[in-house]
């Protein structure tokens, strides 16, 4: 290069700068937690960088540099965001625990990544001592949101002598790692997926773009997706970069809770899985009142079913975004525009700069039509894995496509529909069943509230689809009337063979439906 070309700013893309580009510029804007009995805290961004400038100084002086790895075990919550903003901008890697898995999983992932302090919400440290001594590794506990046990240490005393001045932010390259999660497990053993700087950092300004979640600065948003799942969808890190307001729910995702917060703090944009808005809605239709103040709700985790599609948009005033992502994705993989006519529940959206879909054969190779032709998903971006935490091989193809393990179209205008789990499909006398084409035409009912169709062992068949149904309250429907419809929607031979009714169904850690324990209960 001549000295004529001249270069540009060295600026690397760490995460650090999202939340000091809110503290500068929108310095005033708030970030509210929930506590329990209806108390808020309220924090502005400029305090907030600060407190997680201290929280630094703190985890510094336990030994905590760069690569190492902390643990966190806790709510959305403010010191929660502090704690991950400690973390990664210290170069250390945030690996987020989901306190509603199992003791022997949270001890497996903990004694992969070996942290050296776990940082835990104050009501789950009896957990947090239950891994602790699984794992015998971990050094420190760092208590937050609350008192310490004796055998733990509360972090808020700590803040007040920390020497945040001497602590500095970003010194390293933007491809270091930069936070670690594991898949939910929901359709086998978790693995572990590293994010950097730059990864997460290129996904937030994704989800800035006008036809994905298009935050603005005057926007409240309000994430029911735990931070401990994907990152809660990368909007801890996208609200400060707007510079939006934050409201953060804590533990408490209930119908009535989410109600009463929506409307205490302006909330225009919530994210979370279909679960949460189910319970946001029964609430309201049982106890009247509305959430005037939300504008858009955003949805994944799970194909939304049309009915209840429907009766969000229609009962809350809101347009519904579906969407569609996983943890390998970082998560976002595709929105539905927010204004884009053609939304519908079975429409996951187009993916933005940054992502590349591709329909292939179960090898990956290209199928020859990409358009309308169901096939196996494959992806590829700067935000996707390429290979598993402690893996030794690769997670993609040669040519660098993730098989996301989902069936899936893309119609004429680029939208993808999932049309299943390659894993959930049933074989029933050598020809396969999609469950989710029949789980959608059950939904459609007004008396449904959620459908899960499982596979049964036969002994003449192999397996045979059963179906498994929560129904409104207020809704009574036979079991003809529930198989109806899908007399003129699918082959004959693809109508369960028996219809199970559940008071409530069973929901994974992260909110989606629990296939897999509905198959250990009922596919014997």
């Amino acid at each position: 290069m001549s000295l004529m070309d001249g270069e540009m700013q060295a600026f690397a893309l760490t995460l650090d700068k999202f939340l000091e580009h809110a503290a500068k510029w929108r310095p005033t804007t708030e970030i509210v937690t929930a506590r329990e009995h209806g108390v808020r805290e309220r924090v502005e961004y400029a305090a907030l960088l600060k407190n997680s400038r201290c929280a630094s100084a703190v985890l510094t002086r336990m030994g905590v540099g760069l690569g190492d790895h902390v643990a966190t075990l806790a709510w959305n919550t403010q010191a929660h965001v502090e704690a991950w903003y400690a973390i990664m901008g210290l170069g250390a890697v945030c690996h987020t625990l989901n306190p509603r898995l199992t003791l022997a999983q949270l001890a497996e992932m903990v004694r992969q990544s070996r942290p050296r302090v776990l940082v835990v919400s104050a009501d789950l440290a009896p957990l947090a001592r239950q891994i602790r001594d699984a794992a015998r590794h971990i050094e420190h506990v760092l208590v937050i949101d609350g008192d310490a046990p004796a055998d733990m240490a509360a972090l808020q005393p700590l803040l007040a002598d920390a020497d945040y001045a001497r602590v500095q932010w970003g010194a390293f390259d933007e491809t270091r790692p930069a936070g670690l999660c594991f898949t939910s497990g929901t359709t086998g053993a978790p693995k572990g997926v590293t994010y950097t700087h730059r990864s997460n950092y290129l996904h937030a300004l994704r989800l800035l773009q006008a036809d994905v979640l298009a935050i603005k600065a005057s926007d409240v948003v309000l994430p029911a997706v735990p931070m401990f799942h994907a990152n809660a969808w990368g909007l801890p890190f996208a609200a400060p970069a707007a510079g939006a307001k934050l409201v953060l729910p804590g533990r408490n995702i209930d119908g009535a809770s989410l109600a009463t917060l929506i409307n205490a703090e302006g909330v225009t944009i919530a994210a979370g899985v279909a679960t949460v808005w189910l319970g946001l809605l029964e609430h309201l239709e049982a106890k009247g009142g509305d959430v005037a103040t939300l504008q858009r709700v955003i949805v994944g985790g799970a194909p939304l079913p049309p009915a209840l599609m429907q009766r969000i948009e229609q009962r809350l005033g809101v347009t519904v975004q579906t969407s569609w992502g996983m943890t390998e994705l970082s998560p976002g993989g595709t929105f539905a525009a927010p204004n884009d006519p053609a939304r519908a529940a079975a429409i996951s959206g187009r993916p933005a700069i940054g992502v590349d879909l591709l329909i292939g054969d179960a090898e990956g190779r290209p199928l020859s039509e990409q358009r309308n032709t169901e096939g196996h998903l494959f992806v590829r971006g700067a935000a996707v894995v390429e290979r598993y935490f402690g893996a030794a091989h690769s997670a993609t193809t040669a040519d660098g496509w993730f098989a996301t393990g989902d069936l899936a179209k893309i119609d004429d205008d680029g939208n993808l529909m999932i049309t299943g789990r390659a894993k959930d499909l049933i074989k029933s006398g050598g020809e396969w069943i999609n469950p989710v084409e029949i789980e959608t035409v059950v939904s459609r009912l007004p008396e449904v509230s959620l459908a899960a169709v499982i596979g049964r062992r036969d002994s003449k068949w192999g397996e045979r689809p059963i179906l498994l149904v929560q129904t409104r309250a207020e809704g009574a429907i036979s079991d003809e009337d529930l198989l109806a419809p899908l007399r003129d929607a699918v082959a004959s031979w693809w109508i369960p063979d028996a219809v199970i009714r559940i008071p409530k169904m069973p929901l994974a850690p992260t909110g989606k439906i629990d296939k897999i324990r509905l198959r250990a209960e009922y596919g014997g």
